[in-house]
C-alpha cells in the first residue's frame, strides 16, 4: 500500500504539492470512485487509478534508454548532466554506468539501484559493445592483443575483449568491464588514438536506431525482463 499522492508523483504527474492539488480538484479516481484525499492509501498491485478518466499504470522503477549526445556527462547534477535530457518528473533518477563527455550512444537512466548494481558489477561481466573510430589505420595484428587481454599503462591488465574491423578506421569492440577511459587507453597502448566512440549495446539491449541523438524512450517490458536475467558470477572476479 502507498499514498495516492506519492504514486502520482512517481508516475510523473508533478511534484508532491502539484499532485495534491490535482487530487483535491476531483480529477483522480481509485477503482471508480473520486478520491480527494492525497493521503489516501492505494494498493498499487490491485487498485485501478485514473486521472481525468484515463487509467494510469504504476511502475515502481523507471528505466529509460537514452541516445546520449556528446557534451553531456553521466552525472546527476550540473548544467551538462544527462538528466537534463529527461523530461519526466525526477524520481531519484541516475545514469546506469558512465559514458565520457565526448562519448555518445546507449545510456540507461533509472532509479532501480539494485538492478543497476547487478549490471555494473565486475562479477557479472556484462557485455558492452562500442563503435570505435580511430586516427590511424587499423591492423588485425594490432588488435589481436585485445583478445588476449591487453595491459594498459604498463600495469593494469584488461580482460579479453572481442573486436570486428568494419572499416580501415573503424571497428566494433566488446568489453566486459568498465575501467576508467578503458577503450581510449587500450588503443593508446597499441599506438593508436580514439577519435570517436559510441556505445551500441549493453548485455542484449541494443540502441534503438529510431532515437535521434539526445532522444530517449522507456524500456519495453521484454527489454527490462532480459536485463533482469541474472548473469552468472565469475568465481575468479
Amino acid at each position: 500500500m502507498m499514498r495516492l499522492d506519492r504514486m502520482l508523483a512517481e508516475c510523473g504527474f508533478g511534484t508532491r504539492n502539484e499532485v495534491k492539488k490535482l487530487i483535491r480538484s476531483g480529477s483522480v479516481s481509485v477503482s471508480g470512485d473520486i478520491v480527494r484525499n492525497p493521503a489516501a492509501k492505494v494498493d498499487e498491485e490491485h487498485d485501478s487509478v485514473a486521472v481525468d478518466g484515463e487509467e494510469i499504470v504504476y511502475r515502481r522503477f523507471a528505466w529509460y534508454m537514452l541516445n546520449k549526445p556528446k557534451g553531456y556527462v553521466s552525472s546527476t547534477e550540473g548544467a551538462d548532466s544527462v538528466l537534463n535530457l529527461i523530461a519526466e518528473y525526477d524520481r531519484n533518477l541516475f545514469p546506469c554506468g558512465r559514458l565520457d563527455k565526448d562519448t555518445e550512444g546507449l545510456l540507461l537512466i533509472t532509479n532501480d539501484g539494485e538492478l543497476a548494481h547487478e549490471l555494473l558489477s565486475p562479477k557479472h561481466h556484462v557485455e558492452k559493445e562500442y563503435l570505435v573510430t580511430v586516427k590511424n589505420p587499423l591492423k588485425e595484428e594490432d588488435l589481436e592483443v585485445f583478445r588476449k587481454g591487453i595491459v594498459i599503462d604498463g600495469e593494469e591488465a584488461c580482460q579479453p575483449a572481442d573486436y570486428r574491423i568494419t572499416d580501415i578506421y573503424e571497428c566494433h569492440l566488446i568489453i566486459r568491464e568498465g575501467k576508467y577511459h578503458q577503450i581510449k587507453r587500450m588503443f593508446a597502448a597499441i599506438g593508436n588514438e580514439v577519435t570517436g566512440l559510441k556505445r551500441l549495446r549493453m548485455k542484449n539491449l541494443v540502441l534503438d536506431e529510431s532515437l535521434e541523438s539526445g532522444d530517449y524512450r522507456p524500456l519495453k517490458e521484454e527489454e527490462l525482463e532480459d536485463l533482469r536475467r541474472r548473469v552468472p558470477e565469475d568465481p575468479e572476479a
